[in-house]
């Protein structure tokens, strides 16, 4: 299990190399909303590589041995962590390969192969591209860093909450969205190791409600299929790891449709300023559809985790 100590310990490692994201108070929110809460945006789509990915695959990167970054690196991803590896294995100078599955955006394929990766596309969801990179990592002994279901990504992803709370001690309700988990469980478990009392609630497509799914059955669900645009929060099912720290650690989830994410997504262009990935936009949707309910007074962190245009494209 992952503890405070190994959050902390994650960010002396990673601090060199990533960036402390910007805090705002979101602004204008009064004509959308009607409550009286203080609501702050993370903006993790500002962070290295574009998104909180960076963290994890820092994290995990940066404690491996020589002789197994000298393996290289591989990940299958639905865009973002491929691209925390990719950053991670350019920093260590160690080569990175990154399955990913065809629902991929065509930028983010580019992107990935600027940066230098082996990018092969196979599949139709990420689960299809994790099992190809499994297999990949048996024939090669190449090193998995594995999306959500690593204590070390999930002790990286959970460095977010400390700059957080040494900005905002006072924020007392956190909003995050999931995909396969790895984020909520770090943020959740460096939280509740600061601060008991805190709330934090999940945010899920409709189209892709894993966790969601698995908390009300009180066991891991693989789901049949998955329809949403969001392809970075779209895992058929995600793991036991993640699943525990979830049902210990998280309130609630709430599901959100794709056209509730992409109106946020243009809320948070036209009225912020602030261009996001669909999936970017799920924890604003949250708020802004009234999928979670702000009490007077609260103070409100949403986490707006990856950068991009596809939310706001026509």
């Amino acid at each position: 299990m992952v503890t405070l100590q190994d959050v902390h310990a994650a960010y002396e490692r990673i601090r060199p190399y990533v960036r402390k994201t910007p805090l705002v108070q979101m602004k204008a929110v009064r004509q959308t909303l009607s409550h009286e809460g203080d609501i702050y945006l993370k903006l993790e789509n500002m962070q290295v590589s574009g998104s909180f990915k960076a963290r994890g695959a820092l994290n995990t990167a940066l404690g491996l041995t020589e002789e197994e970054r000298q393996r290289g690196l591989v990940t299958a991803s639905g865009g973002n962590h491929g691209m925390g590896v990719t950053y991670a294995g350019w920093l260590t100078g160690v080569p990175a390969t990154i399955y990913l599955p065809h629902s991929t955006p065509a930028a983010k394929v580019a992107k990935l192969k600027r940066w230098g990766a082996e990018v092969v596309v196979v599949g139709r969801v990420w689960d299809d591209a994790h099992t190809a990179a499994l297999a990949h990592t048996n024939r090669s002994g190449a090193t998995y860093i594995h999306p959500f279901a690593d204590p070390r990504v999930i002790a990286g992803q959970g460095t977010i909450a400390l700059e957080l709370f040494d900005e905002r001690p006072d924020i007392d309700h956190l909003i995050v969205a999931i995909g396969g988990g790895g984020l909520i469980s770090g943020i959740s478990i460096a939280t509740h190791g600061l601060k008991p009392d805190v709330k934090i609630t999940g945010v899920e497509p409709v189209g892709a409600p894993t966790l969601y799914e698995s908390l009300k059955a009180n066991r891991l669900v693989e789901l049949e299929e998955v329809m949403t645009a969001a392809g970075t929060l779209a895992p058929r099912k995600s793991d036991q790891l993640n699943f525990e720290i979830i049902q210990q650690h998280v309130e609630e989830i709430v599901l959100v449709d794709d056209e509730e994410m992409r109106t946020a997504a243009r809320w948070l262009w036209e009225e912020q300023g602030i261009a996001v990935e669909l999936s970017g936009a799920a924890a604003t949707a949250a708020v802004l559809s009234g999928k979670v309910l702000i009490e007077p007074g609260e103070k409100v962190c949403v986490l707006v985790c990856g950068q991009g245009t596809d939310g706001i494209e026509e």
